[in-house]
């Protein structure tokens, strides 16, 4: 038995991604050579911004803030430059940070995502699409088999939630906002924090993460880009050897290029990486990371969505 759990985007920790990569796409926007490293937390009519900002642009962060939580937020920031021992390293090509990536690709869904992955992501995604507030679904799987499918989500009716999520996803067992109703969501009714939801992010509770999280973080921070690529490289070997499974694990060390580590376990055999350049600046290129708006990958998961590590 497998589960997976899914949040819609009014979800505050998803917020607080949300803010936080469009703060890293201003920047972008404007100098693609921004080095961005933020943090965002809110709750309760307050969001603070912390972090280290490298970039010839100026940005309004609070207005950027405000674009997506409303002007009735009080919003902190607290930026700094990047530090001068963390940017000597960066401006030689080199890995703002160590690290530990690990990419997957499965045979399990077209896409090659795990199959109680995308069962809870899509049946996420439906119920948002007719109810777009704070919510939250879990699916529990055995084989292809669904077991229980949890829903809670704001502002619906447990009955009329209950007759959606059964069109929507076939199970044996349903819990349906199993707390009760709820009206109170979002900001109002808990806090968030930027990177919190890292294995939503990643495939689910199944598969080990590096433990780096994504939102807030330019390509320097091979936490994210090193996640893509791995990703990208999963795809890859699991086409070319028309396997089930495959995992992929890189391993940086600041300020060197150069992975100390670059695996990839087919169906559990290992196999050497080669054919790709996996600096930062590589990653950037390959994967047409300049071309990316960080923001659409704040949502709804980083994989299996089509982007370019996906294909």
């Amino acid at each position: 038995m497998k589960t997976c759990e899914f949040v819609t985007p009014k979800h505050p920790d998803k917020i607080c991604d949300l803010i936080a990569d469009s703060i890293l796409d201003a920047y972008l926007v404007s100098d693609r050579n921004s080095r961005v490293a933020v943090e965002v937390m809110g709750g309760h009519n307050q969001i603070s911004v912390s972090g280290e900002i490298r970039s010839n642009t100026n940005v309004d962060i609070a207005a950027i803030v405000k674009k997506i939580v409303g002007e009735n937020f009080q919003v902190n920031v607290h930026v700094v430059p990047q530090s001068s021992f963390i940017a000597a390293g960066v401006d030689l090509g080199g890995a703002g940070d160590q690290g530990i990536m690990i990419g997957y690709a499965l045979n399990q869904t077209p896409n090659f995502m795990p199959l109680e992955y995308e069962l809870a992501r899509n049946l996420c995604e439906r119920i948002y699409d007719k109810h777009p507030f704070d919510g939250k679904v879990q699916v529990t799987v055995e084989g292809t088999k669904v077991i229980t499918v949890v829903a809670s989500f704001q502002n619906i009716k447990s009955d009329e939630l209950l007759s959606l999520v059964k069109t929507l996803l076939p199970a044996e067992n349903y819990l349906i906002n199993p707390a009760g109703d709820w009206s109170i969501g979002g900001f109002d009714a808990d806090s968030g924090i930027s990177g919190r939801k890292i294995v939503i992010d990643n495939y689910g509770p199944e598969y080990s993460v590096g433990g780096g999280s994504f939102s807030g973080k330019d390509f320097t921070k091979v936490d994210r880009s090193g996640a893509y690529m791995a990703r990208k490289i999963a795809v890859d070997f699991l086409k070319k050897k028309s396997a089930q499974s495959v995992q992929v694990k890189l391993a940086y060390a600041i300020g060197k290029s150069v992975p100390v580590m670059a695996q990839a376990l087919i169906e559990g055999h290992e196999e050497s990486i080669t054919g790709y350049d996996l600096s930062p600046e590589g990653i950037r290129k390959f994967l047409l990371l300049d071309q990316i708006r960080f923001a659409h990958t704040a949502t709804w998961g980083h994989f299996g969505r089509g982007f370019n590590w996906d294909l």
